[in-house]
């Protein structure tokens, strides 16, 4: 049995995913395997870093198309090294960075989480104002 890396996708088909999401999910990691079963060592790091602070965000696993992916990864970040995390949009990096970041203690607000709680920051909603007596 033969692994071929790169009989999936067409530059284009790739190049459309790339696009769709990134704009379409808050947080979108592209990695080597899935969340289940990380296939490099630096996917399963971004992968763990990003887990601490969300626990909603798209993966996408490149293996099947590597090399397009590059391709198309490279023309939004300016990097062919995967994986690579973006959100709202924004390239931010890849395991190394993320690890930068968290050392610094700055991925949770990168990501949107709360630091103390290490989940998603909702905006608060204003306390009901009772309109009875305290008595």
């Amino acid at each position: 049995m033969t692994f071929e890396p790169n009989s999936g996708l067409s530059q284009a088909e790739v190049q459309e995913h790339v696009d769709s999401a990134i704009e379409n999910n808050e947080i979108v990691l592209f990695m080597k395997g899935n969340r289940h079963m990380p296939q490099c060592g630096y996917s399963d790091r971004a992968l763990t870093l990003l887990g601490k602070y969300r626990d909603e965000f798209e993966t996408v696993d490149v293996l099947e198309s590597l090399d397009e992916y590059r391709a198309a990864l490279e023309e939004h970040s300016g990097w062919e090294t995967i994986p690579q995390t973006f959100v709202d949009g924004e390239f931010i990096g890849g395991s190394d960075v993320l690890a930068e970041l968290e050392e610094r203690g700055n991925l949770a607000e990168e990501l949107g989480a709360d630091p103390a709680s290490g989940t998603a920051e909702t905006p608060s909603e204003p306390a009901e104002q009772s309109s009875e007596a305290p008595f």
